[in-house]
């Protein structure tokens, strides 16, 4: 069997019903093999990188490595930055890179480069994979393609990459039967009834208990539920236990049930400087925080004096549930706590932190307007930037919905490829992608792949005509020199780009055009759709914990409603 066919067959073993790629000399045999195969889609984008997020965001949804293919050079390098964004957000990928053929790579020799786009992928990509495999010999394409397999779904999921020389991809080899790779899960911190017996006589001292993300156990302990911004769609809007986002751009009342709580449950979630902001020591506090993480690096690393519990968080909640289920909580229905927070939410409405501070349309009155519009939407995806944080903010997710984002590598122009892997993930149901000016543009020309694979993907690009969070940073610390950030009243017409595509759009310019154009925007279900929405330039992303202030301290600095100043 030829190299390039095992490949394919592998992948098809595997039930990888998508692969993304932008085709290159050193690859060819490779996409011949999966086309000839048949059951795998070949999704051809128009940049690397888009191939890249847009496995990305398959991975996310289908809970299968996503697989992007590149050739040699520009095209692996290209590569880079959506493996290491499937690297920080922990989405299991297979990245698969052409070389050239042995004989033309430099080796040992003291020259920059031998073969025509010879590129050493594989040291560049070590420091964000979980491995990465230069192929030296056919014979080993059956073993380091099952070990790589594993090690990306295995334990903390991530990317792994396979550089695979195009001689050998046309080699011959013998292969056995392919078999169904599993996931191996983490050696756990032993569960057992004396560990649970504790936490059920913290829970039954606790008068404030929270949960930071974590699926499954809130339900049996009625604890009520924060989000990092990885988490959001973990409880659906309207669930009464779900308070909000918490960190640095979080719901100030979010921010305000973790600085009053006694204890957190922390499920998996990584306890970054964006979630406690860098005062550490007051996140922690008097409270009990047990920490419960796949990986013990993370734990006791920033926020110090947590319980420990290395386990894969599949298992805690599953032995957690049985155990609650069996033993219940005296006191578990925290009902004060419940409507302290509800009275939080109540002084501290998410719509009025931009109120009478910017002219036109508010942008968290938005949001909650395009939620209650897109409910057949089965993902949100948001971009990087003052956008993401509004949309993380005051999207009202329905108990179908997700909500993705690019959280550790933070990268511009993520969100419209990622909605095309998300889009095809989902069956090719709607899914909405919500981006600024700024990141849209990085990635605008896979409009192209939208409309050739006729997608139902509704765009919001929220232009503000600048770098938002950046400008806002320049006015904090910059006097106000934007340079570099604003494009002044000259934008792209993101409304004519889309039309050039021939994408039905529309532009929003002020709040009484926003019911109408919300209804263009879903009059064809199936079909994708831009709406451009133009905000103040001068929009901040409120509420932010202020520099080296308590996560409770966020600029900026007013009265709740229903306090009179003084």
């Amino acid at each position: 069997m030829k190299v390039a066919t095992f490949i394919a067959n592998f992948l098809k073993a595997q039930q990888i019903s998508h692969v993304f790629e932008l085709s290159g000399g050193m690859i060819t045999h490779l996409l011949d093999a999966i086309a000839e195969v048949k059951g795998i889609d070949i999704i051809t984008m128009h940049h690397e990188q888009g191939a890249s997020f847009a496995a990305d965001g398959m991975a996310r949804i289908s809970n299968k490595p996503g697989v992007a293919l590149a050739t040699s050079g520009p095209g692996a390098t290209n590569l880079l930055t959506g493996i290491a964004s499937c690297y920080f957000d922990s989405n299991p990928g297979l990245f698969i890179t052409g070389q050239v053929n042995i004989n033309e790579q430099r080796g040992d020799r003291n020259i920059r480069q031998l073969g025509f786009q010879e590129t050493d992928i594989v040291s560049m990509a070590i420091p964000i994979t979980k491995k990465a495999y230069s192929i030296t010999s056919a014979n080993e394409i059956p073993k380091i393609f099952a070990e790589a397999y594993e090690l990306a779904i295995s334990g903390r999921p991530g990317p792994v990459l396979i550089d695979v020389p195009m001689d050998i991809q046309r080699a011959e080899i013998e292969s056995g039967e392919i078999k169904i790779i599993q996931r191996k899960k983490t050696i756990s911190t032993k569960l057992d009834g004396t560990f649970f017996n504790q936490l059920k006589i913290d829970l039954e001292k606790s008068k404030k208990p929270l949960i930071l993300a974590g699926r499954g156990v809130r339900e049996e302990t009625h604890i009520p539920h924060v989000a990092s911004l990885m988490g959001i769609d973990l409880l659906p809007y309207e669930h009464p236990l779900r308070v909000g986002l918490i960190g640095s751009y979080g719901n100030r009342w979010g921010n305000m049930a973790i600085g009053h709580s006694d204890l957190l449950i922390v499920i998996g979630s990584r306890l970054d400087i964006r979630q406690t902001g860098a005062n550490t020591k007051d996140f922690k506090g008097d409270r009990i925080i047990y920490h419960i993480d796949c990986e013990e690096a993370e734990i006791n690393n920033r926020v110090l004096g947590c319980t420990k519990v290395v386990a894969d968080v599949e298992d805690f909640l599953t032995e957690a549930n049985s155990y609650f289920l069996n033993n219940k909580i005296s006191n578990s229905s925290y009902t004060g706590w419940l409507e302290e927070i509800q009275t939080l939410k109540q002084q501290w409405p998410d719509t009025n932190e931009l109120k009478d501070k910017i002219k036109g349309i508010n942008p968290n009155a938005f949001i909650h307007q395009l939620s209650k519009a897109s409910k057949n939407s089965t993902s949100f995806l948001a971009d990087v930037g003052s956008h993401q944080m509004w949309a993380a903010q005051s999207l009202e997710l329905q108990p179908h919905q997700t909500f993705i984002t690019s959280g550790g590598m933070g990268a511009m122009g993520f969100a419209l490829p990622a909605s095309i892997g998300v889009c095809f993930a989902n069956k090719k149901m709607p899914v909405v992608c919500i981006a600024g000016d700024g990141g849209f543009q990085l990635n605008i020309q896979e409009l192209q792949t939208i409309v050739r694979n006729k997608l139902p993907i509704k765009m919001i690009v929220l232009n503000n005509r600048c770098l938002g969070m950046i400008r806002q940073f320049q006015d904090s610390y910059f006097d106000g020199r934007y340079q570099s950030t604003y494009w002044g009243y000259n934008p792209p017409n993101f409304e004519a780009v889309a039309k050039a595509y021939t994408i039905n759009s529309c532009t929003i310019n002020n709040e009484n055009e926003i019911e109408e154009g919300l209804k263009k925007c879903w009059s064809e279900l199936n079909e994708p759709f831009l709406l451009q929405i133009m905000i103040d330039p001068h929009a901040n992303a409120y509420p932010k914990i202020a520099f080296g202030h308590p996560i409770t301290e966020m600029e900026p600095f007013v009265k709740p409603i229903g306090i009179e100043s003084t």
